[in-house]
């Protein structure tokens, strides 16, 4: 008997290989569509199938596939030094980005931490600022403050600040939960009472978070932690004008840290190299990633302001965290090569003018949708949220995969186009939203085709609006 994985061997070799992967990929019995090569804002699947990458996987290719200059500084690096370990010696390539990206925070932040991975930079933020606080004095600043429905990686300690139980579930009897709690996120659509103002919806989380110090008792938390602006865990929400403001009084008040997790929003997404710039805000610590090398290497980056710095300078003088791919050269100078690019080219300002253009076309398309219940987002990191009832704003059921049908019909021709789906927007677990976050050179034409592709998926899945 003979199947597709029957191995037959002729003279040492193997004549019939198998075509089963053997990578242990997210979903093991559907492995994801294989993409052989891609150039610009397009993707080209093995079947030769032509996909507009309207994701930017999800929102890292932020300057397109395929940059030559992006190669070329690569190889370059590769010539001079390919690797060094950073325990031993340093390198000028990463000397030369983290220069860049401290100088980009216009003396808010003073040092930088390089690592491979927005989990693995969260991980570190979270070790620094428990270390800050050991080296003066409080070692009884063991608790961290997070937002329900948030993500911040997939390492245990990250993991223990993600507020969503499908991914928490299979890990909870082995994470540190007596050192974590959470607060509710600023959802406008969601969050706020009937007739409630935006100054009032302020002041009502702020009092929550207040609340939550209070509970976890005095001098016991060590920071805060939220993503400037929420990705796509909860679907690119905006928080409400002074909640930022009133999230760092009440850290200053309790002399914790506030430490921004812009892995994804960061980096330019939101249309400032810094999403926080737009909040009038300065974090202690922040994390940034997807962005800073535009998935050309995997790069993250863990930034930390003076206040950081000078209390491990008065201590130890040694943070207590490394990993052996660290301050990598060639990451560090392919990263470099994409910032010097957005700078180059203004692609901050683009992301600015076809962000609106995106906002004001998914509108357009599906703003009277019965079964849209928001459309929000900044920059080009966008979120389509999805409900059964709009008037109840009731989700629809977990078994109907909304999102994850969208997403799907998307790909197919003859949309052809990669989206991102999203759940749990609702409760952590219920609710459906599809993000769109296109690299910041995309195109206006490029812009309309994604919304009419993404329109024609949605009417696929849920039906017109008539």
């Amino acid at each position: 008997m003979g199947s597709i994985f029957q191995v037959v061997q002729q003279n040492g070799t193997n004549k019939n290989r198998s075509t089963a992967s053997k990578i242990l990929h997210p979903n093991i019995q559907t492995p994801n569509p294989k993409v052989v090569s891609a150039k610009g804002n397009y993707l080209i699947l093995e079947n030769g199938q032509k996909v507009l990458d309207a994701s930017a996987g999800p929102g890292v290719a932020c300057i397109g596939h395929g940059n030559t200059e992006v190669r070329d500084a690569v190889v370059a690096q590769m010539d001079r030094l390919s690797y060094c370990h950073s325990l031993s010696f340093a390198n000028q390539a990463a000397e030369d980005l983290a220069e860049e990206v401290v100088n980009s925070t216009n003396g808010v932040m003073a040092r930088a931490t390089i690592v491979s991975s927005g989990s693995e930079a969260v991980e570190a933020a979270l070790k620094l600022a428990r270390q800050y606080f050991v080296e003066k004095g409080e070692p009884e600043r063991v608790h961290f403050i997070a937002r329900k429905g948030a993500f911040h990686g997939t390492t245990l300690s990250s993991l223990a600040l993600t507020a969503k139980p499908a991914v928490r579930r299979p890990f909870d009897a082995i994470m540190l939960n007596d050192n974590a709690s959470f607060v509710s996120t600023p959802n406008a659509y969601r969050g706020m009472y009937p007739g409630e103002t935006e100054l009032d919806y302020v002041a009502r989380l702020a009092e929550e978070l207040d609340a939550e110090f209070e509970r976890v008792g005095p001098g016991r938390v060590c920071a805060f932690v939220a993503e400037t602006v929420a990705g796509t865990s909860l679907g690119c929400l905006n928080p409400p004008p002074g909640y930022w403001q009133a999230v760092r009084a009440i850290c200053d008040k309790h002399s914790a840290l506030l430490i921004l997790d812009e892995v994804f929003c960061g980096m330019g997404r939101t249309g400032s190299t810094h999403a926080w710039e737009q909040e009038d805000l300065h974090p202690d610590i922040q994390t940034v990633a997807k962005g800073l090398a535009a998935g050309y290497a995997p790069i993250a980056m863990l930034l930390m302001s003076q206040r950081i710095v000078d209390g491990i300078q008065a201590g130890s003088g040694f943070f207590n965290h490394g990993h052996t791919y660290s301050s990598h050269a060639v990451a560090c100078a392919t990263a470099l090569a994409v910032q010097r690019i957005v700078k180059r080219d203004n692609l901050l300002q683009n992301v600015q003018t076809t962000g609106d253009r995106l906002g004001r076309g998914l509108q357009a398309a599906l703003g009277r949708h019965p079964h849209v219940g928001d459309i929000r987002g900044r920059g080009l990191m966008w979120a389509v949220e999805f409900v059964k009832d709009r008037g109840t704003k009731e989700p629809f059921p977990l078994k109907e995969r909304v999102a994850g049908r969208i997403k799907g019909a998307a790909l197919k021709e003859p949309w052809s186009t990669a989206l991102n789906a999203g759940m749990g927007t609702a409760d952590t677990i219920a609710g459906d939203h599809i993000t769109i976050t296109p690299p910041y050179n995309i195109a206006e034409a490029d812009v309309d085709l994604i919304v009419s592709r993404v329109k024609g998926a949605v009417e696929e899945v849920l039906g017109s609006e008539l």
